[in-house]
């Protein structure tokens, strides 16, 4: 009691002592002015995408993941259906601070000052590849010495064939040729021969059944001409023009043409009028199809449909195609420093994760490829460790800018390797020889002679 005593004199002498000095000086005092901190907003960055709704919806929980455990930026996506509306945003000026692309757009995007290396900014934050990327999927984005973009996806063409209709132990039971193994975790391997034994294995003409599709496409035939000992460019860094009309390449199209045009396995213009062949495959009439790892959610929506994956088939050595995305950040982006960490999570073992999870992505990042995240022995195709196999195998084409003249300079003749309904030598060598002349109007248009000038 003594001390609450005490406490209360005390309070009431400082209460009279200050409404005696107010009284002195007449006015009251004015409080003293307070300082509030309010938290700064958090920049805002855009992730372009591009994809279908299940694509888009794995990116999505990229961006909220990230969003959860930072205060300095705010990540929205920016999507899109393909990734040629995406470029054609990019080219129109609307270049999202980080964006997918796909290395076939690379030189633009380069040429154009449109991205910002990355060496740097990956280095600043202690981004360390090791085994974690193959070095072809680091070369595959790099230019001038520098990595311009973060490889994300990396998907080989490969074999599906339908287990159903290519039943490899009742070929075996027949006494054809069919790939040594098929059993985890040795990696199938098969040869032309095989290949071909399974198409006409398959085919049942009366059941309206082809045994083969393979685009008459440059990319339908690369991984053939590779494989034979061919090349499809006169030189892979710099290009003056295609290789069709070289030796090599005329063999190469020699032993594999045969196969690849036969009319008797392969889908009709007919039925490709009526269908693609995807969807000639889910109808079971089609027992294989060349494709990448995006075709598989797909596949596993056909109710009935069984499927697996082969390599590409084996004429001299190992060799396919296929597609490469990478991870951009933009050169206009205000916050370089803030994307350049969206972009270290994004490609992070768990941000890819979730992405491989909607089942289209086939990773770059190998030690995701490896994991049973990617590789799910509960799902179809059994033999997914395919995908990651033939990573070693993909050939990675020169950089390009006009890729897209290209194709459409050459479509119809090398359309024609496969279509045409007799090809003698002489035809072969006639059309390489225009498929090369037709490239060079777009890779080297310098050296092409004027009209005037042959005249």
């Amino acid at each position: 009691m003594k001390r609450r005593g005490r406490r209360l004199l005390a309070l009431g002498a400082a209460i009279t002592l200050a409404v005696a000095m107010t009284a002195c000086t007449g006015d009251a005092a004015e409080p003293p002015p307070q300082t509030v901190t309010r938290p700064a907003k958090p920049d805002k960055l855009t992730f372009g995408v591009f994809g279908n709704q299940d694509e888009v919806g794995a990116y999505q929980q990229v961006a909220d993941s990230y969003n959860a455990v930072t205060d300095e930026s705010d990540v929205s996506l920016a999507p899109y259906a393909t990734e040629d509306e995406l470029m054609a945003a990019v080219d129109a000026g609307e270049v999202p601070d980080v964006f997918l692309v796909s290395r076939r757009d690379l030189a633009a995007l380069t040429d154009d000052g449109l991205n910002r290396p990355l060496s740097d900014l990956l280095e600043e934050r202690g981004v360390d590849f090791g085994d974690t990327y193959s070095r072809d999927a680091l070369e595959a984005f790099s230019s001038e010495r520098e990595l311009q973009c973060m490889p994300y996806g990396i998907a080989p063409d490969v074999v599906y064939y339908n287990t159903d209709l290519v039943d490899f132990d009742a070929m075996a039971e027949r006494g054809l040729l069919v790939p040594d193994t098929l059993v985890e975790p040795a990696i199938p391997r098969w040869s032309l021969e095989m290949f071909q034994a399974a198409a006409e294995f398959a085919t049942k003409p009366r059941r309206k059944i082809s045994g083969l599709y393979v685009e008459p496409t440059l990319r339908g035939l690369a991984p053939f001409i590779y494989s034979a000992g061919g090349e499809l460019y006169d030189d892979d860094e710099a290009p003056t023009s295609l290789a069709f009309s070289e030796g090599d390449t005329r063999d190469a199209l020699t032993a594999t043409l045969p196969l690849l045009r036969d009319a008797r396995l392969s889908l009709s213009d007919e039925q490709l009028a009526r269908a693609t062949p995807q969807e000639w495959f889910e109808r079971g009439r089609l027992a294989m199809l060349v494709g990448t790892r995006s075709l598989v959610p797909e596949l596993r929506a056909v109710e009935g449909l069984d499927f697996d994956v082969m390599p590409i088939p084996v004429v001299d050595d190992d060799a396919t195609v296929g597609d490469i995305t990478g991870i951009c950040v933009s050169a206009e982006a205000d916050t370089v420093s803030e994307s350049a960490d969206f972009l270290v999570h994004a490609i992070s073992g768990d941000s890819v994760r979730q992405v491989v999870a909607a089942g289209y992505l086939s990773p770059a990042n190998q030690t995701v490829a490896l994991s049973e995240d990617f590789l799910d022995p509960t799902e179809l195709p059994e033999h997914s460790s395919v995908f990651v196999a033939s990573v070693r195998a993909m050939r990675i084409p020169p950089l390009l800018r006009d890729r897209d003249e290209l194709l459409a300079a050459t479509e119809a003749d090398v359309r024609s390797l496969i279509t045409l309904p007799i090809l003698e030598p002489a035809d072969i060598e006639a059309i390489t020889t225009a498929i090369d002349e037709e490239s060079r109007t777009v890779l080297d248009p310098e050296a092409v002679p004027s009209e005037s000038a042959e005249e």
